[in-house]
Order: structure tokens, then sequence, then C-alpha cells
């Protein structure tokens, strides 16, 4: 348990160095704290802070940054959402519209205006989206080494793609590939099935030899069918926040935001509450220093989808819940209504 004096030292490191992203040293402390405490006395608390893993300090600078640790003590325990104002609440009715010919054109144009807001990364997936299971896969040969691979979905979504057989593999080693994707993979939901896919590589390995043609056709197909279920906007805008200079790991972040697959296995949130998950927290080490905000939201109809903001460890947790939460209420209303007026 924090005292006070430890609480509203973290929060102002925290909301310093969300606005600045400069470490914080004591002196600046002493000068924003409410209440009295000298430079001498913030240091100690600092290194208690920090003793405990919830700041630490950055190179040889004297200034602390948080942890990620610091972030989540600070996001379940400290921070309050901010309170959204009745014109950010108009500006985004505003952003909607008002004509929409299907669903799918209220969900992908709610990630385009969290991206607008935020400059951030939005993800929006529709509901019931989290319920779609893989429900069949075939391999058919096709001849001259070819096969096409087929995906069927239980929303009933049918997609397919060629793939070239490596040299010596025969029908046998075929029937084997297909018998462990229906039984280890074939009935998960699709933001899982990426995951699974890859515990089973080994066992595909043992089939095919060089499964990494059979992984990447697999994966563009199930891209393909994510892409009908999750709608991203803002994507470029995760490289604005990357950590590394080395164009390897940039390309790597890069071809996983490209993938709609991969975004939306984030997504889990079944809750309904807003939830924030923190960097070692998401499924993905490119991830580190990101964090996901997402909530989940009911049309009244369908069921329940997600909505979510994926940035920096270091974004305004405060605001970006608050709108977050607000803007939901809103994509719920304009939902219920477009159903509203077909029936």
């Amino acid at each position: 348990m924090l005292t006070e004096r430890q609480l509203l030292i973290l929060e102002a490191i925290i909301r310093d160095y969300t606005n600045e992203g400069q470490p914080i040293g004591s002196k600046r402390l002493e000068q924003q704290l409410p209440i009295h405490a000298s430079s001498a006395t913030i240091r100690n608390e600092m290194a208690a802070l920090e003793k405990l893993g919830l700041i630490a300090k950055e190179h040889s600078s004297s200034g602390r940054i948080p942890s990620e640790r610091g972030y989540r003590y600070y996001v379940d325990h400290i921070m309050k959402p901010a309170k959204i104002d009745r014109g950010a609440v108009q500006n985004i009715r505003q952003s909607f519209g008002n004509e929409f010919q299907k669903v799918d054109e209220i969900i992908a144009t709610s990630a385009r205006i969290l991206s607008d807001l935020t400059q951030y990364t939005a993800i929006s997936l529709k509901p019931e989206s989290a319920d779609i299971r893989l429900e069949g896969f075939r391999m058919v040969p096709i001849g001259d080494r070819q096969v096409m691979v087929i995906l069927v979905t239980s929303d009933g979504t049918v997609e397919s793609q060629m793939y070239n057989l490596p040299a010596g593999i025969h029908g046998d080693e075929l029937e084997s590939v297909i018998r462990v994707i229906n039984d280890k993979v074939v009935g998960l939901s699709l933001n899982q099935v990426v995951a699974k896919l890859h515990e089973c590589l080994p066992l595909i390995t043992k089939y095919l030899h060089k499964p990494d043609g059979f992984m990447d056709a697999f994966g563009s197909i199930l891209d393909k069918a994510v892409k009908k279920q999750v709608y991203v906007s803002g994507k470029t805008n995760l490289l604005s926040f990357a950590h590394w200079e080395d164009p390897e790991q940039i390309k790597a972040l890069y071809s996983l935001i490209d993938q709609s697959a991969n975004l939306g296995m984030l997504l889990e949130n079944r809750d309904g509450d807003v939830s924030v998950k923190l960097g070692s927290e998401l499924s993905d080490a490119l991830l580190s220093h990101y964090s996901l905000v997402s909530a989940a939201y009911d049309d009244g109809n369908n069921g329940q989808g997600i909505i979510a903001i994926l940035g920096p460890t270091n974004m305004p947790y405060s605001k970006v819940i608050g709108l977050l939460d607000a803007f939901r209420d809103e994509l719920t209303q304009r939902i219920f209504d477009y159903y509203q007026h077909l029936n």
C-alpha cells in the first residue's frame, strides 16, 4: 500500500512523462505537488517507488520514468476516467454523419473516427465477431503440385487460395496435415486460430518439411476472413511510437499491423467494462511498448462487439478511457437506430 505522498508522486511522474516523454526529477515535482515536501524527501520517496518497481531510472539522467508495473498500478488504483464534455460528444455525433446503407459502414466509420480523434490505431470488431469460429478446413488437389486451401467460418464465409506443394509431398502427408488442422484448430474462434496454428507448427513441419508456403497461404486466407469482421484505421500511427531504429524490427511491426487477423486476436474484452492491456500483457513481443484500451458495446440486436485503441504505453489513459466510454455509447446508439430504421 502506497502512502498519500507516494501516490501523488507516482501520479505526477506519469502525468508529466505522458505530456513530455522525458524523465521527471525531484526538483520539478517539488514545485508541482499539492503538499509540501522537500526535494530530498521526494528523492527518498522516488527511491522507494523504484524499489517497488513502479518507476525506473533511464540512462544517466537523475529523473525517473514510469515502469509497466507503475502504469498498471496507476490504471488500477489511481486513475479516474476523464469526463467528456458536451462539445466533444457533439463532435463525435457529427463525425458519424447520418446515412449508412449497412451496419458494416458504421463499424468501419467508428474505427476511422477513433483514430482521427486520438492519432492512435483504432480497431472495431463487429457484433458477434468474437464468437465466429473456424468451422471447416480442406486442401483440394488441383493438379501440377497445386492444391486449393479452403477455410469455412461459422457465419458461412468461405475463403480459398492456391498453394504450391513442396517437392516430395504426397497424398498421405497432405491428409496428415488436414487431420492436424481439423483436430487442433477447427472449432476455435478466429481470434485464437493464429496462436494455435503456430503451436501446431512442429507437427505440420513433420509432414510438409518446409511449411512456410502453407503457413503464408493459411494466414492470407484467414486474414481475408477476419477482414470481414475487423476494421482497422490508422495502422501506420503505431510506427510513430516505435522504440527501435532497426529496419527489420520496424518491418516486422508493420507486417504485424498489416494483418487484420493479428490485430483481431488482441481483442478479447467480454466483460463489458473498459479494459487496459499493457506491453507484456499483449500477445506479441513487438507490442511491448504499446497498450491496448478496449471496450465492449452492445447493439441490442446481434450481440456484442468491441472497439479498441492501440497506442504507446505512455498514452493519456484518463482521457483515452473517458473518450472510449463516451464513444461506445454513441456507437451503440447508431447501430440501434440503424436496426430500428430497418424494422
